[in-house]
């Protein structure tokens, strides 16, 4: 078993460590939200003022921003721990945050018909913010925010006792991880189509913003199928069995989403690396010989 609740200490504190910064970045520099100096957009943290704390919605959103995404990336680094190159946790840390970092834009340019003439700014996933394209500091800033996330991540990994771990097939813990998040994913944006149904009728793909909504609408149909079959290779994982084959169909369709895109690259590795067999170690002959 992967050391999920490791990887989620870990993620927490980084996301608080974040959230900590960017209230005190706020309130010495925030006095309109026009006039803050333009520097520091991409840097991943939300400049805002000691009222905006007053505001459910904007608290629910700054704890999404940094607590939840560092819970997710906590669990996917606890997840993908043995499969990252190098053998320095911090070295790992870096790496898991590039890839998602490259995993964000591309999810980004995916779901964003007439990249990049649509548009000149997108979301980085782990301690990036909205990165400028159209200026090169701010996209540096940003992702040299996101770096330092993954850093963070695996000084903390360290500095944390790990458990005894028992030895399991390679990928399982990856597809357990890739299901939830999928069902997650699509849990919340089923809901939302059902709401629409209830209250208005099916609803239409818009003109306006009809790319968006046909993958929020694929979301619902072929998401399904996608953590659905995620779940079964992870059960036949849990036999010992290889679940490549049922990972892989479920990571593909997920990732056809655009919207569950890391759900799906994480199927996929995790159905590539449960077709190889669990390591086992020699038994007293075999020693002795």
């Amino acid at each position: 078993m992967a050391d999920f609740k490791r990887g989620i200490k870990a993620g927490i504190i980084v996301g608080i460590v974040y959230l900590a910064i960017s209230a005190i970045l706020g309130a010495i520099y925030y006095d309109n939200i026009w006039s803050t100096p333009h520097f520091l957009y991409g840097t991943g943290l939300t400049l805002f003022t000691w009222r905006s704390l007053t505001d459910p919605s904007f608290v629910s959103s700054l704890l999404y921003q940094y607590v939840v995404r560092g819970i997710v990336f906590g669990a996917v680094f606890a997840a993908l721990y043995g499969f990252l190159p190098g053998t320095a946790s911090v070295k790992k840390g870096v790496v898991l945050s590039a890839f998602i970092w490259i995993l964000s834009t591309v999810g980004f340019i995916y779901i964003t018909p007439g990249w990049p003439t649509g548009g000149d700014s997108f979301w980085t996933y782990c301690g990036g913010g909205a990165v400028v394209l159209s200026s090169i500091w701010p996209a540096l800033v940003g992702i040299m925010s996101a770096l330092v996330f993954g850093v963070l991540t695996g000084f903390l990994w360290d500095r944390f006792r790990g458990k005894e771990l028992a030895e399991e097939r390679k990928g399982r813990p990856v597809l357990l991880l890739s299901f939830i998040v999928g069902e997650t994913i699509w849990v919340v944006l089923a809901v939302m189509f059902l709401i629409a149904v209830v209250t208005s009728g099916v609803p239409a793909i818009g003109p306006d913003f009809w790319w968006m909504d046909l993958l929020a609408t694929s979301v619902v149909f072929l998401g399904l199928p996608g953590w659905v079959l995620t779940f079964v290779g992870w059960g036949k994982t849990k036999r010992g069995e290889s679940g490549l084959k049922w990972g892989v169909a479920g990571g593909v369709l997920m990732a056809l989403t655009g919207l569950m895109l890391l759900p799906g690259v994480l199927a996929i590795i995790g159905g590539v690396f449960s077709g190889r067999e669990p390591a086992t170690e020699p038994d007293a002959g075999e020693i002795g010989q």
